[in-house]
């Protein structure tokens, strides 16, 4: 500084982490996070026991479950996090693949680095790579029929492979083609497939084979009177999203009351003003009345007379599900209902499941909202049941609206390997050697399917790499069971398009977003900590050094 006053530009206790230090600090922070889930990647993959700071357990090897669970502090770390959540969100499956691979992606850069590649080179062949990789993937891709029962069944099974209720899996896919196919509707020439509209209720007891799928909608709900009929055939049901009782007033008001006769008028007034809402329902010709509010008393004993089966205080989401199901309207204001908005169903009726009432509105003619009751021996069952049902509605649903499939089992990923290797020569250059690394990283999916089912790596990637170069057998994948290589199509190992691809683009974003990182400034922590822990220096920086999850 030649003698003059030095230059202070961060506040006091602030750190800051420059070049390949703090680069070599991400990698390793997003590698850690890829390790913590590549044992669960497969269908011998292992499961994780997670235990938060209330005690409570999660046991699952859902990639997207446990990294929601794990208390990640880096702030890399939690990029990578990102990942699994979007590929889950847009896919239901091939979370742990995703981040498998943006952590071999970052591994593999890491090494080039070390070999003085610039990121920004490395970044950018990445890119080129992942483009590439997208055309190979579609060249690969098989279509599918959305009314094909057979494919998307097999989509199912192949999603819950390797989940705990894997025996029930022959089972549940059925169920769940069956969902899924009652909620598409076609818009033009497409599907479109809410599998929110799929309602999902779970009770203890019984096996995972008890569960059923309901067409038409199971409430957690009782009748609100004993007097009222236990079950209603050919049922009209009127859906009310109004409290069925005297409303109170928006201001603060006083009534005074000087003589009894005036008390007993009042009274009067008040059921009168009850009695007149039934008498409206019942003139609209329902026989059963879902409330979202609350429902009088008073009410209750009418409708009971009129043997009108009524259920109050119903969420929103299940009156918008009542309504997709029965074809009712929700009404607002009683004085407005007709015949018309009423919706029908074949069956309403309270069953008793395990130890609690529960009402099921069956037989609905066309239901486009469908309930599924998970049934299983311990909650742990039924959570991880809940999760596999989960990736199996979302795969038969990409696969219905993408209408397309790709082969598993590590095929098209030995695919990709040779393909970006052939196109890596073509590119040249500095590029060639990010692009080369892609196509190595690709293996690590078939190379971990390898591992975690106790198989020798090397010689199943040899086996790969012979039937899709020599033989020339594009959907040859790992058969895990025996240690065989053998033809994924034929073995119905396949999964929806976007699955893979989703995973290429999130991996490589992700990467490529961490390897452009050059300098890591982090703020002084608060003293007590920030409400909601925001600002301050991320705990996980560990001194810019350490890694805490």
């Amino acid at each position: 500084m030649q003698g003059q006053q030095p230059i202070i530009v961060l506040r006091e206790g602030a750190k800051d982490m420059k070049g390949r230090g703090a680069q070599l600090n991400n990698i390793a922070a997003a590698k850690a996070v890829a390790e913590a889930v590549r044992s669960t990647l497969g269908p011998k993959g292992m499961d994780k026991m997670l235990v938060d700071g209330m005690g409570d357990v999660v046991i699952t090897n859902d990639g997207a479950t446990i990294l929601k669970e794990i208390d990640i502090e880096h702030p890399a770390a939690k990029m990578v996090v990102e990942v699994a959540k979007t590929q889950d969100n847009e896919c239901g499956d091939g979370t742990t693949s995703a981040v498998v691979l943006a952590g071999e992606l970052l591994k593999k850069a890491e090494d080039l680095i070390e070999h003085n590649v610039h990121p920004t080179v490395i970044a950018n062949g990445y890119r080129l790579a992942s483009i590439e990789a997208i055309n190979i993937l579609n060249k690969l891709g098989i279509k599918v029929s959305p009314t094909d029962g057979k494919a998307l069944k097999s989509v199912a099974m192949t999603a819950m492979t390797g989940k705990s209720i894997g025996t029930e899996k022959v089972y549940l896919a059925d169920i769940t083609v069956k969902a899924v196919k009652a909620v598409a509707q076609k818009s033009g020439s497409k599907y479109v497939v809410d599998i929110d509209n799929i309602k999902i209720e779970k009770k203890t007891g019984g096996n995972v084979s008890d569960s059923e799928l309901i067409e038409g909608i199971i409430l957690d709900k009782e009748k609100v009177h004993p007097r009222m009929p236990s079950s209603v055939k050919n049922a009209k049901i009127a859906l009310i999203d109004s409290a069925l009782e005297i409303k109170k007033t928006e201001v603060d008001a006083k009534i005074q009351i000087t003589d009894p006769t005036q008390l007993q008028a009042f009274l009067d007034e008040e059921e009168k003003t009850l009695k007149k809402k039934v008498d409206l329902i019942k003139k609209s010709g329902a026989n059963v009345v879902f409330c979202q509010k609350g429902v009088d008393d008073l009410v209750q004993h009418y409708l009971a007379k009129e043997n009108i089966f009524t259920i109050r205080r119903i969420k929103k989401s299940d009156m918008e599900k009542l309504s997709m199901a029965t074809g009712g309207h929700v009404v607002t204001n009683l004085e407005d209902i007709k015949k018309s908005d009423l919706g029908i169903a074949g069956m309403v009726e309270e069953r008793k499941v395990a130890d609690s009432d529960m009402t099921f509105v069956t037989g609905c003619k066309d239901a486009k909202s469908v309930s599924i009751l998970i049934r299983g021996a311990t909650e742990h069952v039924i959570d991880e049941s809940d999760r596999a049902l989960h990736d199996a509605l979302k795969v038969v649903a990409v696969a219905v609206e993408d209408g397309m499939v790709i082969p598993g089992g590590g095929s098209a990923e030995i695919e990709l390997s040779m393909g970006l290797t052939k196109f890596g020569t073509k590119i040249g250059g500095r590029e060639q050697l990010a692009i080369e690394a892609y196509a190595k990283a690709t293996e690590i999916i078939p190379w971990t399917l390898a591992e975690n089912a106790g198989l020798d790596s090397i010689d199943i990637l040899i086996k790969l790499r012979s039937e899709h170069e020599g033989k020339k057998m594009k959907t040859a994948g790992i058969n895990v069971d025996n240690g065989k290589v053998v033809d994924m199509k034929k073995l119905n190992i396949i999964e929806p398009l976007r699955v893979k691809t989703q995973a290429i683009e999130s991996a490589t974003e992700v990467a490529n977003m961490i390897l452009r990182i050059d300098d890591v400034i982090a703020g002084k922590k608060m003293a007590g900590g920030p409400p909601g822990g925001a600002g301050g220096m991320p705990p996980g920086m560990g001194g810019m050094g350490g890694m805490d999850f």
